[in-house]
């Protein structure tokens, strides 16, 4: 069993920074391939971006050059980097794992293991 935990989330000003995190216990990241999603109000959850287990990444036309995800093998943990953050950016955050490496799907069936969730605001 895998479980995620997001932590990172927060309440910033358009332009700010902020850095997303998430944990894993049960599988490595080393190993297997990762996504992110956000789930805004009303609307359906989309793909950020992920990252194979080799490193390979793959971002969403709305956060590219923006975002950025890599991970750090030993902690067993991944990171969502966001600059420039916008208004439009708001969502709840999940990352999501797949329970083996591939390339990082861009729906949301692709993945086996999720995260609870953690919010982001970005205000005007």
């Amino acid at each position: 069993q895998v479980q995620l935990v997001e932590s990172g989330g927060g309440l910033v000003q358009t332009g700010a920074s902020l850095r997303l995190s998430c944990a894993a216990s049960g599988r490595t990241f080393s190993s297997v391939a990762m996504g992110w999603f956000r789930q805004a109000p009303g609307k359906e959850r989309e793909f950020v971006g992920g990252i194979s287990g080799s490193g390979y990444t793959s971002y969403a036309d709305s956060v590219k050059g923006r975002f950025n995800i890599f991970k750090h093998v030993d902690k067993n943990t991944a990171y969502l980097q966001m600059n420039s953050l916008k208004p439009e950016d708001t969502a709840v955050y999940y990352c999501a794992v797949m329970g083996r490496d591939t390339m990082p799907p861009r729906e949301e069936a692709g993945y086996d293991y999720w995260g609870q969730g953690t919010q982001v605001t970005v205000s005007s």
